[in-house]
């Protein structure tokens, strides 16, 4: 299951990737809202523009990780019981969701210079610790519902 969670966290990482492709302004759903205001007020992009990103990449983000998710649990490791898909998924869910917080948000975000928009500068866009921690926690406890829900569709499917 070690090499199942590489190649899930690496799609995931090339799903944000993806996302950015063409300058991190691309991303600009990734950033916190005051981030977002100044991109507004400076040109960087508009709310109509941001929006459709947001919808069209989310979109294309839940249905390859999900389907992702379903094939590694249902087709590669074979679970055909919700108790086996469920701690499965679970472990999935929760790794990638402090993988995000951790690898993505403070480590490629907050130490490469490719993630600060131009005219933007000043104000703070990567989260701290505290944030982090806050956050995943809620996460946590969304994914738990989450596992519940793949799991009941990889039974359903396989």
């Amino acid at each position: 299951m070690l090499i199942q969670m590489i190649v899930f966290l690496a799609l995931f990482t090339s799903m944000v990737a993806l996302a950015v492709r063409g300058g991190a302004v691309n991303g600009l759903f990734f950033y916190p809202k005051p981030v977002q205001e100044r991109a507004f007020e400076i040109g960087l992009m508009d709310r109509k523009t941001l929006a459709r990103k947001r919808r069209r990449f989310m979109a294309l983000f839940c249905a390859v990780m999900l389907a992702a998710l379903l094939l590694m649990i249902g087709l590669w490791n074979g679970a055909r019981d919700f108790r086996t898909a469920y701690g499965q998924a679970l472990l999935f869910l929760e790794v990638m969701n402090w993988y995000d917080g951790i690898v993505i948000d403070k480590l490629w975000v907050g130490h490469s210079r490719f993630w600060v928009l131009p005219g933007t500068e000043d104000l703070p866009f990567v989260q701290t610790w505290r944030q982090i921690f806050k956050k995943r926690g809620v996460l946590t406890l969304i994914w738990i519902l989450g596992a519940a829900i793949v799991a009941g569709l990889v039974v359903f499917i396989f």
